[in-house]
């Protein structure tokens, strides 16, 4: 036979562009149309319903960057049309290629009921099915003219970013606003056609099947009369009855499809934008359910069903009826999509607390399964936190997008730090907006790692990001592959369907150990330093107020403010999403993040006070209060009492030019160029910095990424350095015992500050840049004269080793890595920390020295990045922050170095000292909560676990007459497997595995 393959394929593109899908709305008649621009931000419904309107015609601009305009559409069906299925076509000037980046809309009735999302995929609103004629139509829709950030040519500068600046040019043509008859027989040929026509594509030439589908399509298309589509769709489709209904192979790859929308709490937008995105999406979805029974839909993101709740009750009702019915379902138990690696170990496991919670409250559901299908890594800390929350499986997506090397599995069990090991899925589809298209289901079968062992994937299925979620072509298309040759198979499920069948067929599911690195994106520990550092002081600031709001509504009958610090948390947590803490979102959510960090400290600072005043009384002894969960200075973790500081520190000229900072402890030379030449441990006699080099030494790069410029630093930087060695002046500081240097370059300024604490072997470092770089990368770097090949960074509930030595791609694909407050670098028996109170990123490398065979590990600090994209001022402007060295340090010291720099004293003239809540004897113990149960019943709760990864056995003494103690999760329930603690009079003992985490609930007597 001859071989026409590209004749027909080229015939059934052409046939169905130009005739088929033109033929779906064959009748149309114009609506009228009319409009008003909402001044200033958006209104009410009812506000816009009322509104005052003035004509506009197809083809006119509307809409500021944004904006919000509201159209009234209204209109009368033909009575010609009378029996048949009509629809409003209403096409606000969208661009198909660009669900979700642009402008959106939500139908209303004209007593505000919510209809349905406009979307560019998504443009139609059904008016009767089948109509009896002269219907009247009227029709609001509430239209946001969102300015396309990222467009064709993507990463370009631009102020649209932030309405501050985005000006008032209307940004879109309104295109047709029609009345259409819906011809359904053509619509379902449509479907039929695309799915055989992406099947074909996707099967081998040589395959039968394949060339059984192309002579079923020809036929198809010798049955329809072009000129009467319409009368001979039913008969084209005949023809196609056969190849449509011939089942899988046994063997197929089975696929899960799974509702969804994947929708930023803030991107692209501002979080008021966001909340009108998942308005107009819940009315997709809802509506959706309705008509289509074999469809399942789920959301992740307790935060975006409480916006729902908020500021939509009527869409808010519809989702409840949904959820009800077990086909709207809430998912992933978080209260965001929050990034993983740079949360603190209480907001990570609050992030579970208050997603489960709300889920708990409003539907009775738990979930059993962490949904994070687009966060950038995933810390090795959180497996425990995961399980602690109840929770046992974990989907992401986003470890496909890594750059340089292919991740081995797509389903095994992840172990974290402490051996908890969660059962984790990344669906081989590799998107979290699956369309149903041929090409993507057959990517997902062919991509699956885990074949002979394993069958089934899920695949998310929906435009994201407020481009309507998914679509009835979508659940049309998955109708026909649900069991269909030459494809996989695919069926409706919900996440917690998906997994249990994944589990039960997978017992024995490979192992990954320690943290899922993204190998892309790795920038975004840096970038928005504010952002990082609101976050950062945010946490402990949270950590103090529960602290001593606790210990005074203990010790004092102080009401505890319950409602402030869950308001607080969902503040923090909302803002620890991954793409506003990592400083991926326009410059209008960094600016609203920055005032709302403010107001966080404000409010938190005011509990805070408020609690120690009410625990110090009235007096004027001087009393510091120690938030840390170590003692210092004499004053207990957890206590108040006035400081015991033993040492001095002595400041001297160095007889070569600069500084000598002494403390007899460590012994610090600072050269005339500000740099640290020498920090000598005087108790071990050992140099700390490595021969003929200098630390302190601030280091600038280039930073031009190939793409997604806030997001990635591209190893490239490297190649390019130069060392900032200039000074403006070095000078003794105001105390005569630090030293502060000044340097310039480029249009920044940089003022440090260098001392020592007196009595402690720490060398504190404080910087603070005036900014006004563009496209640069500010490190600061510190050559150790240490012999590593692995380090230690502190991340959730311990810390994780990563190599200093780049043996394989995947080692050196860790060039830039996340710590939280410190990482710890050591030989065996001395070792040297760094510390810091707000940086995340950093990178660790390895030379050896010709001189002398001796081994340099180079830690460097990332302090600022100047990306133009999205925010074309990228941190520009005044920052502040404080680093220590910490030389002859052990893994428990850096510990207690982190929290002390995190935790800064407090001091409160009062009357008496104050005596611990709860203290630990055991140092290497880290208490990170002590508060009040979120129940309201008094119970205290304490929340601890080892930190240097050994084997310990915790002992805990309550300053409190305590009933009974209980093991509980992270919401604060009684674990029903857990053994129970030891009880020795007043004391609590908890035998703990290394990185171990418990939570106990203290019942007061």
């Amino acid at each position: 036979m001859h071989d026409d393959r590209t004749l027909v394929e080229a015939r059934l593109k052409r046939v169905l562009d130009e005739r088929i899908r033109p033929a779906v709305y064959p009748e149309s008649v114009p609506l009228d149309v009319a409009v008003w621009h909402a001044p200033g931000e958006p209104v009410p419904v009812a506000e816009g319903i009322a509104a005052s309107v003035e004509p506009i015609e197809a083809g006119a601009r509307w809409g500021a960057p944004w904006g919000t305009s509201w159209f009234r559409v209204t209109g009368t069906v033909p009575r010609a049309w009378a029996g048949r299925t009509v629809e409003a076509l209403l096409d606000l000037g969208f661009d198909e290629n660009m669900p979700g980046f642009q402008c959106e809309g939500l139908v209303y009735r004209p007593d505000g009921t919510p209809v349905k999302g406009l979307n560019p995929r998504n443009q139609w609103v059904r008016i009767g099915a089948p109509v009896e004629g002269g219907e009247e139509v009227r029709l609001h829709i509430e239209a946001a003219s969102n300015p396309v950030i990222l467009d064709y040519h993507p990463f370009l500068p631009t102020q649209l970013g932030d309405r501050e600046t985005a000006g008032s040019e209307p940004q879109y043509r309104l295109e047709r606003m029609d009345l259409a008859v819906f011809d359904e027989t053509v619509w379902q040929l449509v479907v039929d056609l695309e799915v055989l026509g992406e099947l074909m594509a996707e099967l081998p030439l040589e395959s039968a099947r394949r060339w059984d589908v192309l002579r079923a399509v020809e036929r198809a298309l010798d049955a329809l009369d072009l000129q009467d589509v319409g009368g001979t769709a039913a008969a084209a489709r005949e023809r196609l009855t056969d190849v449509l209904s011939t089942p899988a192979a046994p063997s197929a790859h089975r696929i899960s499809a799974v509702g969804h929308a994947h929708i930023d709490s803030a991107w692209l937008w501002p979080l008021r934008e966001t909340v009108r995105k998942v308005a107009r999406t819940t009315s997709n979805m809802t509506a959706l359910l309705e008509d289509e029974p074999d469809f399942v839909f789920a959301m992740s993101q307790a935060q975006q069903w409480a916006w729902v709740k908020e500021h939509r009750p009527e869409v808010w009702a519809r989702v409840k009826k949904a959820v009800a019915d077990g086909r709207f379902v809430p998912a992933g138990g978080m209260w965001v999509e929050s990034d993983t690696n740079m949360p603190g170990s209480e907001a990570m496991a609050r992030q579970f607390v208050h997603g489960k919670r709300f889920f708990l409250d409003e539907f009775g559901v738990e979930n059993d399964e962490a949904w994070l299908p687009d966060t950038f890594g995933f810390a090795a800390g959180l497996p425990q936190i995961i399980k602690a929350a109840g929770s046992k499986w974990l989907l992401t997506q986003k470890i496909s997008w890594s750059q340089t090397n292919k991740f081995p599995h797509h389903t095994f069990q992840w172990e974290g730090i402490d051996g908890t090991r969660i059962f984790t899925h990344f669906p081989p589809v590799d998107t979290y907006n699956c369309s149903m298209k041929g090409s993507e289901i057959a990517h997902a079968a062919a991509n699956f790692k885990d074949k002979g062992v394993a069958r089934h994937s899920l695949a998310p299925t929906g435009w994201g990001d407020g481009g309507g979620g998914t679509t009835r072509e979508m659940v049309a298309k998955a109708a026909r592959l649900r069991d269909l040759e030459g494809s996989a198979t695919v069926v409706w499920e919900t996440p917690g369907e998906f997994f249990a069948k994944a589990a039960a067929e997978y017992p024995n599911a490979p192992v990954w150990v320690g943290e899922l690195y993204l190998e892309l994106h790795r920038a975004t520990l840096t970038s928005q330093a504010g952002t990082k550092q609101g976050n950062r002081r945010s946490e402990h600031l949270l950590r103090e107020a529960e602290l001593w709001a606790a210990t005074a509504a203990v010790r004092t009958g102080l009401p505890y403010p319950y409602e402030a610090l869950d308001r607080i948390w969902k503040t923090v947590l909302l803002h620890q999403f991954h793409d506003i803490l990592p400083g991926s979102s326009i410059a209008w959510v960094h600016r609203e993040a920055r005032a709302t960090y403010r107001r966080v400290a404000e409010e938190l600072d005011g509990i805070i006070d408020v609690a120690q005043r009410a625990l110090a009384g009235e007096g004027a002894t001087d009393l510091v209060f120690n938030s840390a969960p170590h003692g210092r200075d004499g004053v207990p973790a957890g206590g108040a009492r006035t400081p015991r500081i033993d040492g001095v520190a002595a400041l001297a000229p160095r007889v070569q030019g600069g500084y000598v900072l002494d403390n007899g402890l460590l012994r610090v030379e600072i050269d005339g160029r500000g740099l640290v030449v020498s920090a000598y441990d005087l108790t071990a006699d050992r140099e700390t910095i490595a021969p003929g080099t200098a630390a302190n030494l601030l280091q600038l790069h280039p930073d031009f990424p190939n793409m997604w410029d806030a997001w990635d630093v591209d190893e490239f930087y490297r190649n390019t350095v130069t060392d900032l060695v200039g000074t403006d002046g070095i000078t003794p500081g105001e105390d005569g015992v630090s030293v502060r240097i000044v340097r310039s370059f480029g249009a920044s300024r940089v003022t440090q500050v260098l001392s020592l604490a007196a009595g402690e072997s720490r060398l504190d470092i404080d910087t603070e840049v005036d900014w006004h770089e563009t496209e640069k990368f500010l490190k600061l770097a510190f050559p150790l004269d240490v012999h590593a090949e692995r380090y230690a960074s502190e991340t959730q509930f311990g810390h994780f080793y990563r190599p200093t030595h780049t043996n394989t791609s995947w080692e050196a694909a860790k060039f830039e890595a996340c710590n939280h407050r410190f990482v710890h670098i050591e030989e065996p028996g001395w070792g040297v920390s760094l510390v810091n109170d707000s940086t995340y990123g950093h990178d660790v490398t390895r030379t050896v020295r010709d001189t002398d065979g001796g081994t340099t590990t180079t830690v460097r600090v990332s302090l600022l990045r100047a990306p133009r994209f999205p925010d074309p001022e990228t941190d520009q402007g005044v920052h502040r922050f404080r680093h220590a060295l910490v030389p002859g340090a052990g893994i428990g010291d850096a510990v207690r170095e982190g929290w002390r720099i995190n935790l800064p004293e407090r001091r409160v003239s009062g009357a008496h000292e104050v005596a611990p809540l709860v203290s630990v004897e055991q140092d290497a113990v880290v208490v990170t909560a002590v508060k009040l149960a979120d129940d309201g019943t008094g119970d205290v709760v304490v929340r601890f676990h080892e930190s240097r990864g050994g084997r310990t056995r915790a002992t805990l003494v309550p300053g409190f007459d305590v009933a009974t103690v209980t093991v509980t999760d992270l919401l604060e329930r009684p674990l029903a497997d857990a053994t129970a603690p030891g009880r020795d009079g007043d004391r609590i003992t908890v035998p703990l595995r290394p990185f171990e985490l418990v939570t106990l609930r203290l019942r007061r007597a």
